[in-house]
């Protein structure tokens, strides 16, 4: 059951490349980039070649 303190989830997608296959194309729902980092490297284990990105988050000026 979720409180409406939980910080709302947001889509990261991207890509995996893992050795010489065809990069991978993904979709994870998280709270911020780096929870969404982790939990591909929970699924797929280190050592590949992870791009993710948000899109509401990308085209913010910075």
């Amino acid at each position: 059951m979720s409180s409406n303190s939980d910080p709302p989830l947001k889509e990261y997608i991207g890509e995996i490349e893992i050795g010489d296959d065809p990069p991978v194309p993904l979709s994870v729902w998280a709270v911020n980039a780096s929870t969404a980092y982790h939990m591909v490297v929970q699924q797929y284990g280190e050592g590949h070649v992870i791009s993710l990105w948000n899109e509401d988050e990308a085209n913010t000026v910075r």
